[in-house]
């Protein structure tokens, strides 16, 4: 089960068209006070959390010591905001002998997830959150459709509870999927998130001729083939995700990390998601705490 639709025994077809390596997808639009996309029950939802919020009572799933980093850091949580889309992932054809990025796969696998993710914000939005912390974003699959996919995006709507402005310079509620207590320690040391930052890349990585697989066989020797298209598809996420975090002027990427999955697609058609939280400097000096000693009591 899987969404990508191969036909490895037609080498003289022509590939489906890509888009260039060096181009990114496009992100969806955000616009502040939208419901677009968020279904009626959601809207309900979100008007009673207003309620909520009014008279002090919040949902979160932040952890005990999370929910209390953040409030000793100056946060109040709102509410557990989320988005969703249900996609459809396009049909693509690869050449068997040919390592090549699978462009309709990458615009959809990024688009859905971006979906997601402004969904999620306007409902932050909606609330008055500064921001969103403990970002989630997961991926689930159905019975009813195999080439169909829904793009989840769950996380913490918070606000400084001293009224300080801390949004992305973009005007959107900052993301972050730093635990509650990184997020702690990283105001603490005089940063503070912007945004989270993501790329990714689907590739299909070529097979090896039989004669190829012959000549090598019994021998200790690299497969550059291999290792050539691994590297171009991890360079790829990574140089998108650091686009995203130059266009959010964020000073760095804390928490970077690079995740490899196959989703269904077959065993040479991996998707490289690279995904961490652009930081800025808030004050000159970065001073970090000295770590103290722990001694648990429960034996």
């Amino acid at each position: 089960m899987g969404f990508l639709k191969r036909d490895d025994d037609t080498a003289g077809a022509p590939p489906a068209q890509d888009v260039p390596a060096a181009e990114a997808p496009h992100a969806a639009s955000y616009e502040a006070g939208s419901l677009a996309g968020i279904p009626d029950s959601g809207r309900e939802r979100i008007e009673r959390m207003k309620q909520e919020v009014a008279r002090g009572f919040f949902t979160s799933d932040l952890s005990v010591n999370e929910f209390l980093l953040v409030k000793q850091s100056g946060f109040e949580p709102l509410g557990l905001v989320l988005g969703s889309s249900i996609y459809h992932i396009g049909f693509q054809q690869a050449m068997w002998n040919q390592s090549q990025e699978m462009g309709v796969l990458t615009q959809a696998m990024y688009h859905a997830r971006e979906l997601a993710m402004t969904r999620m914000e306007e409902e932050a939005d909606q609330l008055g959150a500064d921001g969103i912390v403990g970002v989630r974003l997961d991926i689930g699959r159905y019975e009813w459709g195999a080439d169909l996919a829904e793009f989840i995006a769950v996380g913490t709507a918070v606000k400084h509870r001293g009224g300080e402005l801390h949004r992305a310079p973009n005007g959107r509620p900052f993301t972050s999927d730093l635990s509650g207590q990184d997020f702690s320690t990283l105001l603490r040391a005089g940063y503070r998130p912007v945004g989270l930052v993501m790329g990714n890349c689907v590739y299909h990585v070529a097979r090896q001729g039989m004669l190829a697989s012959l000549r090598q066989l019994g021998r200790n020797i690299e497969m550059p083939n291999f290792t050539q298209a691994l590297y171009e598809a991890r360079e790829l996420a990574m140089e998108r995700m650091q686009r995203e975090a130059d266009e959010l002027q964020a000073g760095g990427i804390v928490g970077a990390r690079i995740v490899e999955r196959s989703h269904g697609w077959g065993s040479h058609v991996i998707e490289f998601f690279a995904i961490g939280t652009g930081v800025v400097a808030t004050s000159a000096e970065h001073e970090i705490e000295r770590p103290a000693m722990v001694l648990p009591l429960n034996g």
